[in-house]
């Protein structure tokens, strides 16, 4: 058996499952380009089609995207198609399959919307070009100080294989009309829910919201937080993971449905808000239910919160497989999102309300002055107001809590 194909049946079966089907296939290859000649690298990109994979579960982000290409388009000739996804894993298992299949070039994936143990994985199997990100024009207003994340995605260092493109936060959100008084804990969240049976649920692993609850669970609950920064292998995992479990056993009796069911993502979270069906929220993007208000997507009685010890907090990037067709045209779209035009409009909650990756000291006056314009919403929290960030485990204590949650939990979607 080949080195490659070892490898595709690896991550497939640990960590992506399933195939996936194929989108219509670039015919030819584009040589790297020249980082060290931006001139040369916009003059190759002009005339390419650059197909980003990126999750498509939420339209006003796929709306954003559309905006975002439309801007790449006008300024550089490069035509953007998002393949809109369902799990980015899907978008990983495609490099690995043309990678074991020997497609060393002229692969389908231009650009992922990429982070956590995608990436990590990824990057641990030379999957990705690069590095390139520390080269590109707009990289040099990315606060790489004051948001470390930037730089180390999920503890694992980018070293210029991702482009930072926003930060998250988790905040939780909740109708103030029907609660009274929001828990500002996971312990005090299962006793609200205990006295409110039905009133929470979660997305369903492995989609990245559900999984992010459960992340945030486990730094809460865990004696020592360190040992999620380094890989499960150097620690006694099952032990590490015990109180997860035993709270999730108090937990799923008096969840929406009683744990048999759970929405599909994010969107359908918010939704059941919007319907009643549930009282307590959360989310990863800080503006994200300011614009479902004023897009009469939420009541306007429904505000935002964070538990008093900290939310775990992350940047989401994209990527470049190493394959790509339009490596050019890829690196071009990506130093837009990082530029401050594309940022401000990211950030402002009518349009998408994801906080910036940027350093508002180093960025023109005038784009600073826009930025402290912008009115964040009546639901929204100023980042003095989000309180503590905490750092997101290690890729590989996700992997394990997914594949141990749905041997407990799961059920057939």
């Amino acid at each position: 058996m080949s080195k490659t194909v070892t490898l595709a049946r690896l991550l497939a079966a640990s960590l992506l499952g399933g195939a996936v089907a194929l989108a219509a296939l670039p015919a030819s290859a584009d040589p790297a380009p020249d980082m060290k000649n931006w001139d040369a690298v916009v003059k190759q990109a002009q005339g390419q089609t650059v197909y980003w994979y990126a999750w498509g579960g939420e339209p006003r982000i796929n709306d954003y995207i559309a905006w975002a290409g439309k801007q790449v388009q006008e300024r550089y000739g490069v035509t953007v198609k998002q393949v809109k996804l369902a799990d980015t894993a899907d978008a990983v298992s495609k490099v690995v399959s043309e990678k074991a299949a020997g497609k060393n070039d002229g692969g389908a994936v231009d650009m992922i919307w990429i982070n956590g143990e995608n990436f990590a994985a990824m990057k641990r199997n030379d999957l990705l070009f690069g590095p390139w990100v520390e080269q590109t024009p707009n990289f040099k207003y990315v606060d790489v100080t004051g948001k470390p994340t930037t730089v180390n995605d999920f503890t694992v260092p980018t070293d210029g294989l991702e482009a930072p493109w926003g930060m998250a936060q988790l905040s939780f959100f909740d109708d103030t009309s029907r609660v009274e008084t929001a828990p500002r804990s996971a312990q005090e969240l299962l006793a609200w829910l205990q006295n409110h049976p039905g009133r929470f649920t979660y997305p369903q692993p492995p989609d990245y919201m559900g999984s992010s609850f459960l992340k945030q669970v486990l730094t809460e609950l865990v004696a020592d937080p360190a040992v999620l920064q380094k890989p499960t292998s150097e620690a006694d995992a099952q032990k590490v993971l015990a109180p997860l479990w035993t709270y999730l056993a108090k937990l799923q009796p008096v969840l929406w449905r009683e744990g048999k069911a759970y929405p599909a993502n994010g969107a359908a979270l918010r939704a059941m808000m919007a319907d009643n069906e549930i009282d307590i929220g959360f989310s990863f993007s800080a503006a994200e239910v300011s614009a479902a208000i004023a897009n009469f997507e939420l009541p306007d009685t429904v505000r935002s919160f964070v538990f008093d010890g900290g939310t775990l907090g992350n940047t989401n990037f994209v990527a470049i497989p190493f394959n790509a067709s339009a490596k050019a045209g890829a690196v071009v779209l990506a130093d837009f999102l990082m530029s401050p035009q594309a940022q401000l409009r990211k950030q402002n909650p009518e349009i998408w309300g994801s906080f910036t990756v940027l350093d508002m000291n180093k960025i023109p006056e005038a784009d600073r002055k826009a930025f402290d314009a912008l009115d964040l919403g009546v639901a929204t929290l100023s980042p003095a107001e989000m309180g503590n960030v905490l750092p997101e485990p290690h890729p590989s204590w996700m992997e394990l809590v997914e594949s141990e949650w749905q041997k407990r939990y799961g059920v057939a979607k």
